[in-house]
């Protein structure tokens, strides 16, 4: 009895291996180098957005293919440096707006550089199915003297494949309309 029981088990975990999406040893729809070569022109737009914190980009872009869902992209970094040596000490008042102005001027900057992205990634992406997402999540850090409301700790934005490029295709397009964003703060 236990040999039938097992050799059922052996014949359903076959069938099912053999039923799965790309469980035949299929290629992925979307290789892992076209992932990279997305992931190294997010990289290299960060850090052109960046020019003046050469440590910005804290962790390098990571993408995955999701099979019926889409191209997600995540990036974590820090917009904007704080001198940090003995000699200062604690941040004082004037040093915290200042950072706080420029973090917020950074966020409207990754706001565009994100739209930009995600154009460029519909484009890049061929072999993702025109209905799918593409995704982008910016993991932005903050220090422990940041108020929590004064800026976000992740942005996300997405959008169809399709209507990303027909943004393209059609002059006057609203950009915005197709974008869906997400802050957390």
């Amino acid at each position: 009895m236990k040999h039938w029981i097992a050799a059922f088990l052996c014949f359903a975990f076959t069938l099912l291996a053999f039923t799965l999406p790309g469980a035949t040893g299929d290629k992925p729809r979307v290789s892992r180098e076209t992932l990279r070569a997305a992931e190294k022109s997010l990289d290299g737009r960060f850090s052109r957005m960046l020019p003046d914190n050469p440590l910005g980009l804290i962790s390098t872009t990571r993408g995955l293919y999701l099979e019926g869902y889409g191209a997600v992209f995540t990036a974590e970094m820090n917009l904007v440096p704080v001198p940090i040596s003995p000699m200062m000490g604690a941040m004082n008042k004037p040093a915290i707006e200042q950072h706080q102005k420029q973090k917020a001027e950074r966020i409207l900057q990754l706001k565009g550089v994100l739209r930009e992205a995600l154009v460029a990634s519909a484009t890049s992406l061929d072999t993702v199915p025109p209905e799918q997402m593409i995704v982008i999540s910016a993991f932005l850090d903050r220090y422990s003297w940041e108020e929590a409301a004064s800026a976000p700790t992740v942005i996300t934005m997405q959008a169809p494949k399709k209507k990303l490029l027909d943004t393209q295709h059609a002059p006057g397009a609203n950009l915005d309309s197709v974008i869906s964003v997400t802050t957390e703060y």
